[in-house]
């Protein structure tokens, strides 16, 4: 066998493999579980704040809705520690934000809060994350219209102007 038979073979095999990679990404598209949740309900969370208190999308309905995921030991979500923090304080009033701990002890939560310093409800969701959110891990985000509809959902660490576009869609101006 000649090397050019050999590179014919070999480019032949990369195009299959390429080709039934993207027939396989088709048919099972990424994060495709968790827009289910879009446009629809979103489904009642409560979150045990680390100050004791609790709060629920249900108790929130009626304005928008931030519903951020985190945790201490994700990286990302240091990132969007001050953006979160000052969005939730320049839009007091009109939208509420709310914090889900994600598995994580809670004397980590604690730190990372006194570190954050979220204005806003943060802590665990009791008994969990709903399974319709489909989180699989942090930092995620849900925009939730004031009737309680999940307009849009954001993986990764979210920046000043990604927060106000995407709270453009659930109607805050």
């Amino acid at each position: 066998m000649t090397a050019r038979h050999l590179a014919w073979g070999a480019g032949g095999l990369a195009a299959a493999l390429l080709l039934g990679a993207m027939a396989w990404g088709l048919g099972h598209p990424a994060n495709g579980p968790a827009d289910a949740v879009l446009g629809k309900q979103a489904p009642d969370l409560v979150v045990q704040g680390l100050d004791g208190q609790r709060a629920s999308l249900t108790a929130l309905r009626g304005q928008p809705v931030v519903l951020n995921v985190w945790a201490s030991w994700c990286a990302p979500c240091r990132q969007e520690e001050g953006p979160l923090r000052t969005a939730a304080q320049r839009w007091a009033g009109r939208v509420a934000f709310l914090g889900v701990d994600f598995r994580d002890t809670p004397a980590a939560a604690r730190a990372a809060q006194q570190r954050a310093r979220y204005p806003y409800p943060v802590g665990p969701a009791v008994p969990g994350i709903p399974a319709a959110y489909s989180v699989t891990g942090p930092p995620e985000t849900f925009f939730i219209d004031g009737r309680g509809v999940v307009a849009a959902r954001f993986v990764g660490p979210l920046d000043a102007q990604l927060i106000d576009r995407y709270l453009q869609l659930v109607g805050v101006e």
